[in-house]
């Protein structure tokens, strides 16, 4: 806290919309001291969900890349690259640490809404950085597939 003063429930809540890092440092010695009376609740419930709707976010995102250049590398092999496989496996090491970190990740993976998110994102960017337009409308790749690290499609 900020020296010895003590900061009162009405400061803390104006702390988040003015200063965030000393918002997090107050709420974090808050907690320590069990002083839950003090705690600007409202905003600790919303950050704490936004850190769930983070992990996920981080894992549509690992697999939006994938899709992207896993397509890019079975429509145009010719142009195939070195930094589309270290794309594809980057990317795949990626998953693997969120889901090492957050077992109730692997749950997304059989969303299909989640799968189909990233699945149309990938193919979008495809097509925007390829030209190309006769992408499948669903994902070709399981899953399996998807997350394999051996697993590179021939076109």
């Amino acid at each position: 806290m900020r020296g010895k003063q003590k900061i009162d429930t009405v400061a803390i809540k104006d702390l988040y919309q003015t200063d965030y890092l000393l918002w997090l440092q107050e709420t974090s010695q808050l907690l320590k001291a069990k002083d839950f009376e003090r705690l600007d609740l409202e905003n600790l419930i919303e950050e704490i969900e936004s850190l769930g709707r983070s992990e996920q976010n981080k894992l549509i995102s690992s697999l939006r890349l994938i899709y992207q250049h896993l397509l890019k590398w079975q429509y145009q092999p010719d142009k195939r690259s070195k930094s589309w496989s270290n794309t594809i496996s980057r990317e795949r090491d990626n998953i693997s640490d969120y889901l090492e970190d957050t077992p109730s990740l692997k749950n997304l993976l059989q969303d299909k809404t989640i799968l189909t998110k990233a699945y149309q994102r990938g193919k979008r960017d495809a097509m925007r950085e390829t030209g190309v337009n006769n992408f499948p409308q669903e994902s070709p790749y399981s899953v399996k597939q998807t997350l394999d690290s051996n697993f590179f499609p021939e076109n």
